[in-house]
């Protein structure tokens, strides 16, 4: 039985046009609270940005994830929940081109993928724990859609701000995301005035 549920108060427009070049480093300078360290991308340089689509599938059950990608919007992020079955592939090739087509800003999976060469040539970023040839299969038991859901300790709520780059990956809601902007920027803004200070001072340390 699935349990498909409205999308509920997400991060804004504008909340996330802000966030554009904050860096998720940046935010481990702030607060512990977030962040997502045992996740890492396929392929470099990535940026990640976008609202939360949370889905939880109970282990080998992957079906509910087609149902999810059905309901999902442009600038979404699927964020998927494997239940602590870290061994399987919830996520590969095929799902990745329904993902591009409905315009996902990325996908986040507590499992592993699979088709990992063709993922990393694709324009869509993918984090995960690694990679593994088993996979989930569609047997239709259940899942869920639009619940919150928890990756490495992290709580994650719909709609929430999902926020990636090299270094990792940071989860926030709207309210946290808030409070966290001008600190975080505030703090870009002096390191690049710190960074153009060495550039000039010492021009050979950069190619």
């Amino acid at each position: 039985m699935f349990d498909i549920n409205p999308r509920t108060t997400a991060a804004s427009p504008e909340l996330l046009a802000r966030y554009r070049d904050v860096a998720t480093s940046t935010l481990g300078h702030l607060t512990d609270f977030g962040a997502i360290v045992g996740l890492t991308p396929l392929r470099h340089p990535v940026r990640l940005l976008g609202r939360a689509l949370t889905v939880r599938i109970p282990h080998l059950d992957g079906s509910v994830i087609r149902r999810a990608l059905e309901m999902a919007e442009p600038g979404e992020v699927l964020v998927i929940d494997v239940s602590g079955d870290e061994r399987r592939a919830c996520w590969g090739e095929l799902r990745s081109y329904a993902a591009l087509r409905k315009g996902l800003a990325g996908v986040v999976t507590s499992g592993r993928v699979t088709d990992a060469a063709e993922l990393a040539q694709l324009n869509l970023p993918v984090y995960s724990r690694g990679t593994s040839p088993l996979t989930t299969r569609a047997v239709n038991l259940e899942g869920e859609v639009n619940v919150p859901v928890a990756i490495d300790g992290v709580a994650i709520s719909p709609g929430d701000l999902i926020i990636g780059d090299d270094d990792g990956l940071f989860a926030l809601s709207p309210a946290r995301a808030e409070a966290l902007l001008v600190p975080a920027l505030d703090k870009q803004a002096r390191e690049a005035e710190r960074r153009r200070e060495l550039m000039a001072a010492h021009p050979e340390w950069w190619r």
